[in-house]
């Protein structure tokens, strides 16, 4: 027989919460296989059995346990063990029910992690969506993704009665009329953007890098390039196509976050804004497997921003965005990560920057500064900076 105890994950908590029994009561276990979840104030850690046999749980689950207290054991036989179970638990949050730990025993109301709960107060979720959602342990990344879910169905209602819009991103619309003069009402579209905006701010720790990019050889590349394809070619086609080809090589800035593990994207989907004035949108770009298909795709989108004429699936899916602020005189934009993704990339308006020579004449180049917004639990500050030097060499290539 051996006994599981709870190993030491860090040096700020003094106990875990118990938030998943990978391995049912007296169901057999194989050494190495991981057995249960405990999350501490930072993170969710797997423990693994550390032998063969039948693992019997001496924790409940939705319970604190302290380090060096016994957790699980393994018998090699399926009888449990006549041991008591451990008392070094307590209730994880107050009011909650009696914990089951039976996987096989029904759970009428689930289990609410400290951080949870504190993400239900900022993001207003109520206890009756989190109980909605029929699992046992309510975690924290379980709450945000209710709230996004929530912003998106929000704006989709909104679209009903509004020119189509982007789906829990930034949008525009003439504003309601005013109530009381001196004050600006908030249009429905407008409330919910900022419900948005404040999903992605509350719930994602962004971070950004920018760099300068020389793009006068890139402008005088689309001109021809539009003469090629016959269709309309600049930076938003180049850089789209760019961006794309770097999904092989940059897997997760194309990936999306599911609590603490990503899951990487089949094929890069890449959303474009259009601010035509009467709306923000941003559809997505799926075909990317030539500048043709690209070109194509944008020109239909340019022309539905236009006269607010998307469909619902043009703007769902993308897992990257790619932000245009070409304006004159723009040097400078930090577009936020939209919910559902990790990266977002700011192209700004190409200016002229002065080279001086040795010999004391001064020439011309164009540049622009281009930035990418990233989800920094996923992305470090030298995994931005290595992607957009790959980009550049891509762009130049």
């Amino acid at each position: 027989m051996a006994d599981i105890h709870v190993p030491k994950l860090n040096n700020n908590d003094t106990e875990y919460l118990i938030v998943e029994w990978l391995v049912g009561n007296g169901k057999p276990v194989i050494a190495g296989e991981p057995i249960a979840v405990l999350e501490t104030s930072k993170a969710t850690d797997e423990l693994e059995a550390e032998e063969t046999g039948y693992l019997h749980h001496a924790a409940a689950l939705g319970t604190l346990i302290a380090p060096g207290a016994l957790l699980a054991r393994i018998t090699p036989e399926a009888a449990p063990p006549p041991a008591p179970v451990s008392d070094a638990v307590s209730d994880a949050v107050s009011g909650a029910p009696e914990p089951v730990t039976s996987e096989d025993a029904p759970v009428a109301e689930p289990v609410v992690t400290v951080p949870a709960r504190a993400a239900m107060e900022e993001l207003g979720v109520s206890h009756a969506e989190v109980a909605s959602l029929g699992l046992a342990v309510i975690r924290r990344n379980d709450v945000e993704a209710l709230a996004a879910r929530r912003t998106e169905r929000t704006a989709t209602d909104t679209r009903e009665d509004t020119p189509e819009a982007v789906p829990g991103d930034v949008l525009e619309d003439v504003p309601e009329p005013v109530a009381d003069a001196g004050t600006h009402r908030l249009s429905r579209v407008q409330r919910a953007v900022a419900r948005a905006v404040t999903t992605s701010h509350d719930t994602i720790p962004a971070a950004y890098t920018v760099v300068k990019f020389e793009v006068g050889p890139l402008l005088e590349r689309a001109r021809g390039l539009t003469r090629e394809v016959r269709r309309p070619v600049g930076l938003a086609e180049l850089f789209v196509q760019a961006v794309a080809a770097l999904h092989p090589a940059f897997p997760l800035f194309f990936a999306s976050l599911d609590g603490d593990r990503a899951r990487p994207a089949d094929a890069p989907r890449v959303g474009v804004t259009f601010d035509m004035g009467e709306g923000l949108y941003v559809p997505v770009v799926r075909d990317t497997g030539s500048l043709k298909a690209i070109a194509d795709a944008l020109m239909r989108y340019r022309l539905a921003a236009t006269e607010g004429d998307f469909r619902e699936k043009d703007l769902t899916g993308a897992n990257i965005a790619v932000t245009l602020h070409t304006d004159a005189d723009v040097i400078l934009a930090i577009p936020f990560v939209f919910p559902g993704t990790v990266c977002a990339l700011a192209i700004t308006s190409p200016q002229p920057e002065p080279v001086f020579a040795e010999d004391g004449t001064v020439a011309a180049r164009t540049v622009a500064n281009i930035g990418l917004a990233y989800d920094h639990r996923l992305i470090n500050g030298r995994d931005a900076a290595l992607f957009l030097a790959a980009l550049r060499m891509e762009l130049h290539a």
